[in-house]
């Protein structure tokens, strides 16, 4: 029987939606019960990371986040995951507030990309929370790979918040100039690191390895889920 996944989701509601989709695409099965039993708090109502991290106006949402991460673990989850990258500037409460294992998305995704990219810096498509946070950088440099940001931040934040908006067609372009810039500063690949572009990560068509975090979170979960001998190097923390 699969193990149960616990979702701290909400951040925003369609990332979570794509996560669990994703989730079902790579779960082998042949019938219901053959899936990976999901619980799922998608609160909608976490006090924006963005005020909070780059505005400096904002709600702390980590009672939030600790309170959501406690009634998973207490629900039955095995295991918790997270599809919000900037979520995980307030990892190190979280994880002080369960037993359970959690899968830590930024950490997975700068060992993938050290292991399968050429030489060079890494470039981040994310939200300017992750920059100042250093969320992605600090895992990129447990790999010895520096990161790398876009120029033009307020252009990426526009970007998320029209994907948000349910405006994806609007924030392409801006991903494509990013990844130029990338290109410019010497990046030999990049990491889709907010799930908001990772709901139109796989339209960026541009010759930069892109690496998608959401990707990389999914085949730790169903890996963990399923306890796949060959795959399950796990990642979680404990």
């Amino acid at each position: 029987m699969p193990r149960r996944l616990g979702i701290l989701g909400g951040m925003g509601p369609e990332a979570t939606v794509l996560f669990m989709s994703r989730i079902l695409e790579a779960t082998p099965a042949t019938d219901d019960a053959d899936h990976i039993p999901l619980l799922v708090d998608s609160n909608t109502q976490v006090p924006s990371r963005i005020r909070h991290l780059i505005e400096k106006t904002g709600t702390d949402p980590t009672p939030v986040l600790v309170a959501m991460a406690e009634r998973l673990a207490a629900g039955g989850a095995e295991a918790l995951a997270m599809p919000c990258n900037t979520a995980h500037s307030y990892l190190p409460a979280i994880l002080s507030s369960v037993s359970v294992p959690f899968f830590d998305m930024a950490g997975l995704t700068a060992a993938r990309v050290a292991a399968i990219a050429a030489p060079g810096p890494i470039g981040i498509l994310a939200s300017p929370a992750v920059e100042i946070t250093g969320v992605l950088a600090r895992a990129l440099q447990k790999e010895n790979r520096e990161a790398v940001y876009p120029d033009d931040r307020g252009s990426l934040l526009a970007a998320i918040r029209a994907v948000k908006a349910g405006h994806r067609d609007e924030a392409l372009p801006a991903l494509i100039a990013a990844c130029d810039d990338l290109v410019a500063r010497g990046a030999t690949a990049a990491i889709v690191g907010c799930t908001e572009f990772s709901l139109i990560g796989r339209r960026i068509d541009h010759a930069l390895p892109l690496t998608d975090s959401l990707d990389v979170l999914t085949e730790a979960c169903v890996a963990f889920a399923l306890d796949d001998p060959q795959k399950n190097t796990t990642g979680a923390r404990p």
